[in-house]
């Protein structure tokens, strides 16, 4: 079957099955300049869907470096008042968002790390509501992903260019279930009710805390907040409408709780960072505090997520996944959180979601805060999963139960 077929399959499992529009929504399409003809296909697909609007905010990583290079620090903590009010638009008429990703590994290799951070920060801040809004799932979003040659060259470096980009085009629509016979929301309606019946033998447990060992060095325990929510797959907003944050995804995740994180957790994937790769990294937690940590390459970098806020040195979110999952078992590194994360349990430094515990999205910052929930301006995911990890949930009265053993589920 053509390319051009297939990425017609996943704009419309984006509209469909991600975002699930509704009739007369306002429809937000967060797009790369190099992910444009998919971009056009997941609009019509909307508006055939019923948007009443969609609006594209395009953006270009490469265009985008140049800020950094010739703007001071002081330009870029500056937020325009109408990029602010954009968003209030967006929040004001319960928009979904679909964002496009489609990384330029290494676009900000050698910026300022300082311009980058102060950028961060100030946007963060101004756009905090827009960020609760969609976090807290009180409108639905979701997140899809598109090949372009220069992220493809990476993820197969012994490829021509062109091979590259076919190679990794064929990687996500695989990952993302579409194929050629097969209809991919049918596949999807499969898949989220396999997580959720994992969900539910979680959330059964309601454990005190998961104890993960392996043989690289991670020793971690880590307490989970009480009445917590294991998610994974779809959810349904605050709205009553059910969608799929990402796709693809395998994970079954839910809220540590922010003190009680203690021990050793060692990567076992490079991570991207503001467009760097931090490699061969570790961390050390005491009382849910990152106090120790090391990076083979770009340290600074690893030092500035830590830094980013007083939360972002915190965990928000443990994600449970089999090392059998598909996107690993295809034994690719896709140098971006959107695969990687789903082919590796995975943490979370950074802001919590607040569905992760009973009645979260109906509670407020202080009272969401008081159960042990981290708040952050960041929220970003590192892989820590291994073929032989192994994971041993603690129930509340000290029963200890086998969650993993070898790397996949035996619960």
């Amino acid at each position: 079957m053509p390319k051009e077929i297939l990425v017609e399959k996943l704009a419309n499992l984006a509209v469909k099955i991600g975002v699930n529009v509704q009739k007369d929504q306002v429809v937000v399409v967060n797009a790369p300049t190099q992910a444009a003809d998919i971009a056009r296909k997941v609009t019509k697909n909307a508006y055939e869907a019923g948007a009443k609007k969609v609006i594209i905010n395009w953006r270009d990583e490469l265009a985008g470096r140049y800020s950094y290079e010739y703007e001071t620090i002081e330009t870029l903590q500056d937020i325009p008042q109408y990029s602010i009010d954009r968003m209030h638009y967006f929040v004001d008429n319960d928009a979904c968002v679909i964002s496009i990703v489609s990384p330029i590994p290494g676009a900000n290799k050698g910026v300022n790390p300082n311009k980058m951070q102060a950028a961060g920060i100030a946007t963060s801040k101004a756009l905090n509501f827009y960020r609760e809004h969609m976090m807290g799932n009180r409108s639905q979003w979701t997140i899809i992903a598109a090949s372009n040659p220069i992220w493809a060259k990476k993820v197969f470096p012994n490829l021509p260019e062109d091979e590259a980009d076919e190679a990794l085009w064929e990687a996500i629509f695989k990952a993302s279930r579409i194929e050629e016979k097969t209809n991919p929301v049918d596949e999807w309606n499969k898949h989220n009710s396999a997580l959720i019946s994992h969900n539910r033998i979680l959330n059964d447990f309601q454990f005190d805390s998961l104890h993960f060992t392996n043989s690289l060095g991670t020793d971690l325990t880590i307490k989970l907040v009480e009445n917590h929510v294991w998610s994974g797959g779809q959810e349904t907003a605050t709205t009553g409408v059910v969608f799929n944050p990402n796709i693809p995804t395998e994970e079954n995740f839910t809220m540590p709780h922010k003190y009680g994180v203690n021990g050793k957790v060692v990567a076992t994937k490079p991570l991207d960072y503001q467009g760097n790769l931090i490699e061969d990294f570790w961390l050390e937690f005491k009382d849910g505090k990152v106090v120790d940590f090391d990076a083979k390459k770009e340290k600074s970098t690893l030092k500035n997520l830590l830094d980013f806020d007083k939360g972002s040195s915190y965990l928000g979110e443990v994600a449970l996944i089999g090392f059998n999952s598909p996107i690993s078992q295809a034994n690719i590194l896709f140098f971006n959180t959107l695969f990687d994360e789903n082919a590796s349990c995975h943490l979370a430094l950074g802001r919590a979601y607040p569905m992760n515990v009973k009645g979260g999205t109906e509670m407020d910052i202080k009272e969401l805060e008081k159960l042990g929930y981290n708040n952050s301006m960041s929220h970003s995911d590192f892989m820590f999963g291994s073929e032989n990890m192994n994971i041993v949930g603690i129930t509340k009265d000290g029963k200890k139960v086998q969650i993993f053993t070898n790397g996949n589920f035996v619960i």
